[in-house]
């Protein structure tokens, strides 16, 4: 389960202000990848929050509502969407993503918690943890925050080219949408640079 442990251990190094970064959406075919950037406050603790594939769409739903509406939390997600991944890959494209995140709280964090490796060239202090998102409330909130925003952008998505059904599977590579793609083409919202996206432009 998380816990603040790695959030007191930057603080016993000086550090004051922490955030927790996640990204959702590095893998869909459509649609942006999501960052998010959460600074808790001190002793924040939480029965429920983890991981947010851990979690049902319900919980999820639950979990953002009340983080996003608790005034002792402060948080910012933004979105790189699909040209821009396509321009510079979907690595750097992640990495911008939780940079900007970071940089767009209201107050600049001292130090970051990061989910997965150190990313390279980060402009604050970093700690890198492989599966953070089951280790630390600050990214297991930042994970229910890009989660649930890029969720509900992808129904939004949903409306406007509904021949895909991104309603039910947000875009990720499953047979549904796999059959879209093969009967419709692309859409503006789908990554051109990746595969099978890719051949199936070259095949059109």
């Amino acid at each position: 389960m998380p816990s603040m442990d790695h959030e007191n251990a930057l603080r016993a190094q000086g550090h004051r202000r922490i955030a927790g970064i996640d990204e959702a959406g590095r893998g869909p075919l459509a649609g942006p990848v999501s960052a998010a950037a959460v600074v808790l406050p001190v002793k924040y603790s939480h029965p429920l929050l983890n991981d947010s594939k851990k979690l049902s769409e319900k919980q999820r739903e639950t979990l953002y509502d009340e983080i996003t509406n608790d005034g002792s939390i402060q948080w910012h997600c933004v979105f790189i969407d699909a040209e821009e991944i396509d321009r510079i890959n979907i690595l750097r494209a992640t990495h911008l993503g939780m940079e900007r995140a970071a940089l767009g709280l209201k107050k600049k964090p001292d130090a970051v918690l990061i989910d997965g490796r150190p990313v390279r060239g980060f402009p604050l202090p970093q700690l890198a943890l492989v599966g953070g998102d089951g280790l630390s409330f600050s990214i297991a909130a930042a994970s229910i925050i890009a989660k649930v925003t890029r969720d509900r952008w992808m129904l939004e998505m949903a409306a406007q080219y509904p021949e895909y059904g991104f309603e039910r599977h947000k875009g990720y590579g499953t047979k549904l949408h796999l059959a879209a793609l093969r009967r419709h083409g692309p859409c503006p919202i789908h990554r051109q640079t990746f595969s099978p996206v890719a051949q199936m432009e070259l095949d059109l």
